[in-house]
């Protein structure tokens, strides 16, 4: 099963997807070789942002009313941990594009990385396919409406 796959989302431009994969020192390395390389980290910002609003959404929709409730609860859903075994479900580590030094340190297995790489991937589906598929994208692997 490929990674669109477990996502339920197939990218109608596959860059979006290859970018948000591609990790800072593979990109450095590629670039001191001269070959154009992007990186994930203005995805990773961007998908932190949408993550967060589709949770809150999601929680004032559900019936969370509270300030502090929908904090807490959109702080648990979204915390390292669990971003990282989403991320891990959907076997992410194995796609990613890593520095020699990364791969060394076996940085397919760090939660940290595996956490960004998920906000990364939700960024890049926000700009193949908009909010609407990002929202549908989160409430599915969330599993929380």
């Amino acid at each position: 099963m490929s990674i669109e796959e477990k996502l339920g989302y197939t990218f109608k431009d596959k860059y979006f997807l290859n970018r948000a994969l591609t990790r800072k020192a593979y990109a450095l390395e590629q670039k001191q070789q001269n070959i154009f390389c992007e990186d994930q980290e203005i995805y990773r910002t961007l998908g932190d942002a949408v993550l967060k609003t589709v949770l809150i959404d999601i929680l004032i929709k559900s019936g969370v009313n509270s300030r502090g409730e929908i904090t807490n609860r959109k702080k648990s859903l979204e915390r390292e941990e669990s971003l990282a075994r989403i991320s891990d479900q959907l076997g992410i580590g194995s796609y990613l594009k890593f520095g020699n030094g990364e791969t060394k340190q076996r940085a397919d297995k760090e939660p940290y990385v595996l956490a960004e790489t998920f906000e990364a991937v939700i960024g890049a589906v926000y700009l193949d396919g908009g909010f609407e598929a990002a929202r549908r994208t989160i409430e599915k692997l969330f599993d929380i409406i």
